[in-house]
């Protein structure tokens, strides 16, 4: 699978999936971002599905939770390679939930930055967790 591109597969569409990765507790904040993540080990050609989600309660206006969403899209698809890498290592499935909790549209630039030090903390969580 190309690393550089975002296919339906490839986002969380499964209502038991989503109930899942709720009910769990492991999640990872940087502002704005809060990522919840459940790791499940499989077999499945696929290592990763994602959920983006950004508060109608904080931005009314449909233009503004779309555009936050297609930032968020853009920063995992660029960056998604480090936690292919880390599931593909691991033989692991990993769900993620990105919510989007700012109050104010945050550029680019610095989303994506968060983005990949949350990818990055995901990783290292479980290592430590079982190293």
């Amino acid at each position: 699978m190309n690393q550089y591109t975002l296919k339906k597969v490839e986002r969380l569409c499964a209502k038991s999936q989503i109930d899942l990765l709720f009910k769990q507790n492991d999640s990872v904040f940087k502002y704005p971002l809060k990522v919840f993540f459940v790791g499940q080990k499989t077999d499945s050609d696929r290592p990763s599905q994602v959920l983006i989600v950004v508060s109608k309660r904080n931005y009314k206006r449909a233009v503004d939770r779309n555009r936050i969403k297609r930032l968020i899209r853009e920063a995992y698809r660029k960056n998604k390679g480090v936690l292919y890498q880390y599931a593909n290592v691991k033989g692991m499935y990993v769900s993620l939930a990105i919510v989007y909790v700012g109050k104010t549209i945050l550029p680019m630039s610095e989303i994506e930055r968060k983005l990949i030090l949350i990818l990055q903390r995901i990783s290292n969580k479980d290592e430590e967790s079982t190293g």
